[in-house]
């Protein structure tokens, strides 16, 4: 274990992790990173999933064994627990305490402790929280295998496998962020909490991008993907698109160009004001293009009715016509150098592009080693072992969090020993304040852009914090990447439009930087120091500001493309996500979701933020959070992102024919003509011979599996099956769909946070600010006892809230006046909320 005079900012938190499979031990894996002592608990017979990504999620842990069904183990167990800051498991709900460590039992002793499961499920959901909820099921409920993205629809490819653990990855960072959230208000109120974190409901958050619903979107923001789709429905044509056909459906900013060397270069630049046409720039043929009619209108905001011409670069999507003409060119243009060649070019321009990579490559990756994204263990089974590097770290004591304690097996006396060497330091009596929520009281300024950074600081709001959203007084980013995306990230935010750079705006950001707690911004750090926010200018202007930093290819050391801008897209090319999806490197696609990596980082983000507020209110250390989507992409890839000697083929299920791991774990059809997932290993075959019509599946040939369990299926309807299967317990799903989901979880806004609904719950917005009536996700991925958990409100159009905050700044009417006539400072970028 670390010394106790570690710098990390966790340090003296004492876990203990009753977790299996990957959830439980990523939360506690999260933790330890951070510097938290970690005991982790397994069964006699070892962990419940067998894998070398045990490795990673066992760093920092010592091991204790116990049986927990006899009086020993169980009495052992308590005994760690009465030690504890913090419990982790993630098993059916009501499991644990039937063996005798019941949470909410431990904290009525203990009001102090800080418990968190994470069941497949949510313990409200009576339908569905007593099934056997592997990674796979989750998934299948949650839409996550039949919404797989246009390109798959339009090739009629669904369900859709992908062995992505997304469920899992979501949940341990919104449970870790939450958890330090709890924490840290406990050491001003010195009161635990109580948490869930359905990972369905996590899965369900980190899909909240394409769950949302607008009505009457209007046609400028229709692709020509999903013209395409409601043409062939509308028309009743079947989905039956080549992968080629579909490439010619993509916009020409966002899509993969084969280069000289073989290999293909994903460029995902067409939202930004600039990167365009930098793009165009850089392949030398934006004077040509301008020459043959290609426009940039100075006014993208206005209704695209008033608008020069049918088009403008930096707009999202382009109408065919250019599209397939800008796609053209640049095709030939991408085959004249290598991908080494394009990455330099465009990484130095700053242009978001970046090669498609195998996993195996990034692993193995030169800056990957270097910036500290891949770290090396030496662990007790594996030997020689790289790993992914923290995913969430502080500024000031990241390096310390590259060198990880291998996992390592202990007896009970010496962890007990370890456990009461360390000191809990709560808030006196007389000293400890109230807190509505975790985060009440705490004053946040936003500057983020995109997804991952905006959706961290909203995912605050929900925990009562007040939050502030800074843009620029005239927009970067078109209003399909700003209105959009920010009816979801933008909720419970003040906005506010200035110019920082400019005089009026200059002095507004200081005012606002010397109001808030705690300040966030998805910026390279030569755009940070450009506006004094780096950690020493930061000091001057307010020495108790707290900072968090996300970005694309970050790590904890500085590297030659730490500086390089980017987007979830191109974190998915680099990792090797893309062709593992795509099957190959001549057909990459992205994976699916809008916002796969990206919301998992913004709640690393937060985790970020509240290791910082922690680490200011236990050893008053002033901090700067960090995390980026790189990090996050190992976690993300956990099951197979490692490498060491004697390690197996990176053979995990991938391409558009994927539809499982084997027999027992894959789709098939049913009599209903509706699709199932089995999730099921050898260990099962005793439950699946008690099944009425799979009786003989034991007898049966491991190579004639399939097409057995594929006949028998056909004989009833995917509800009797899921019946047969779920009396003997055996995993299994049916695989649902984003639209049925919504549709059957829907209920008009009223101003709670879908906590109390289970394990999915949407809200109807039908007099929403942005004039369209909007149905979204509720924010109801955490579930606390203690700490409030709030209904953001909607999100405001953008500077709506410029007039209110300067008034609250102190500024009198006239000088708001000035200030707005300046154009440093505005309260619209448009006369709609959504543009037309």
């Amino acid at each position: 274990m670390r010394s106790t005079f570690s710098h990390l900012p966790l340090t003296g938190v004492k876990v203990i992790d009753f977790g299996q499979y990957i959830a439980g031990p990523a939360v506690a894996m999260l933790l330890g990173d951070l510097g938290a002592t970690v005991i982790h608990i397994d069964p006699p017979n070892g962990p419940m999933w067998n894998s070398p990504a045990n490795a990673t999620l066992m760093r920092n842990k010592l091991i204790v064994t116990l049986d927990l069904k006899t009086p020993e183990g169980l009495g052992n167990a308590l005994a760690l627990c009465a030690e504890a800051d913090i419990l982790i498991e993630n098993f059916r709900p009501g499991k644990l305490a039937r063996l005798g460590v019941d949470f909410a039992a431990l904290r009525a002793a203990r009001p102090e402790l800080i418990t968190v499961s994470l069941p497949g499920f949510a313990s409200d959901d009576i339908e569905r929280r007593d099934w056997r909820a592997f990674e796979s099921v989750i998934a299948a409920s949650s839409g996550v295998f039949t919404d797989m993205g246009l390109n798959r629809v339009l090739m009629g490819l669904n369900p859709s496998f992908s062995p992505l653990p997304l469920a899992s990855a979501y949940a341990s960072q919104i449970a870790a962020s939450s958890t330090v959230l709890a924490l840290q208000a406990r050491q001003v109120t010195g009161v635990g909490d109580q948490i869930e974190v359905p990972l369905a409901a996590a899965v369900m958050e980190g899909l909240c991008y394409n769950s949302l619903k607008v009505a009457d979107t209007p046609s400028r923001y229709v692709t020509q993907r999903e013209a395409e789709i409601e043409r062939r429905r509308i028309e009743g044509l079947p989905m039956n698109l080549s992968y080629g056909d579909v490439q010619d459906l993509l916009d020409p900013f966002y899509r993969t160009y084969m280069c000289k060397d073989g290999r293909g270069f994903y460029v995902v630049c067409p939202s930004h004001k600039f990167h365009a046409k930098r793009c165009l720039e850089v392949l030398e043929i934006y004077d040509e293009l301008v020459a043959d009619g290609l426009t940039e209108e100075d006014d993208t905001y206005k209704p695209q009715s008033e608008w020069t011409s049918d088009t403008s670069l930096g707009v999202y999507p382009m109408p065919k016509f250019w599209a397939d003409k800008i796609a053209a060119r640049m095709r030939e243009v991408f085959m004249t150098r290598t991908s080494h060649e394009w990455k330099r070019k465009f990484g130095r321009a700053g242009i978001p592009g970046a090669p498609q990579r195998w996993l195996q490559e990034w692993i193995n990756d030169e800056y990957a080693v270097a910036s500290g994204l891949m770290i090396d263990v030496f662990d007790p089974e594996y030997g020689e072992m790289t790993q992914p590097g923290p995913v969430v770290w502080m500024e000031e004591s990241g390096e310390e969090a590259l060198k990880p304690a291998p996992r390592r097996w202990v007896d009970m006396p010496e962890a007990l020993k370890v456990l009461r060497k360390i000191r809990t330091d709560l808030p006196a009596p007389e000293e400890a304040v109230t807190r509505e929520g975790w985060l009440s009281g705490v004053r946040v300024l936003d500057l983020c852009n995109v997804i991952a950074g905006p959706h961290s600081v909203s995912y605050l709001a929900r925990f009562g914090a007040e939050v502030i959203k800074l843009d620029p007084a005239q927009p970067l980013y078109d209003s399909w990447n700003t209105v959009i995306y920010g009816i979801s990230q933008g909720r419970g935010k003040k906005s506010i439009l200035a110019d920082i750079k400019s005089q009026h705006g200059r002095k507004v950001f200081e005012d606002l930087i010397k109001s808030v707690d705690l300040i966030v911004w998805n910026a390279p750090d030569s755009q940070i120091r450009s506006v004094d926010l780096d950690a020493e200018s930061l000091r001057k202007i307010n020495p108790e500001a707290l900072f968090c930093k996300l970005d694309c290819f970050g790590g904890v050391m500085r590297g030659a493309r730490t500086d390089y801008i980017g987007y979830d897209d191109l974190v998915q090319a680099t990792t090797g996500i893309m062709l593992r999806f795509g099957g190959g490197m001549n057909r990459p696609e992205e994976h699916a979701h809008v916002g796969t990596i990206d919301v998992m980082c913004g709640f690393g983000g937060a985790l970020g933020m509240a290791a910082a507020l922690y680490q200011k209110y236990r050893f008053g250390r002033i901090g700067r959070g960090r995390t980026s989507l790189s990090a996050n992409s190992g976690l993300l890839q956990i099951p197979f992102c490692y490498d060491f000697k004697g390690r197996g083929l990176f053979d995990e299920p991938s391409g558009p024919e994927a539809n499982g791991y084997d027999a027992l774990s894959r789709f098939y059809s049913t009599a209903s003509g509706v699709y199932m997932l089995l999730s099921a290993y050898e260990a099962d075959l005793p439950r699946l011979a008690t099944v009425e019509g799979l009786e003989n599946l034991p007898d049966v040939a491991v190579e004639d599996r399939a097409a057995f369990l594929a006949t028998a299926f056909q004989s009833q309807p995917a509800t009797e099956w899921m019946d047969r299967l779920r009396k003997a317990d055996v995993a299994c799903a049916i695989c649902e769909n984003l639209e049925a989901l919504r549709a059957a979880n829907s209920r008009p806004a009223d101003g709670l946070p879908g906590t109390q609904n289970g394990s999915y719950s949407f809200s109807v917005y039908v007099d929403h600010p942005c004039g369209h009536e909007i149905t979204q996700l509720d924010p109801y991925g955490v579930r606390s006892v203690v700490g409030k958990v709030f209904s953001p409100a909607p999100t405001e159009k953008f500077g709506t809230s410029t007039r209110a905050i300067l008034r609250g700044l102190g500024y009198a009417e006239a000088a708001i006046e000035t200030m707005l006539k300046s154009g440093q400072i505005s309260e619209s970028w448009s006369a709609e909320y959504l543009p037309s």
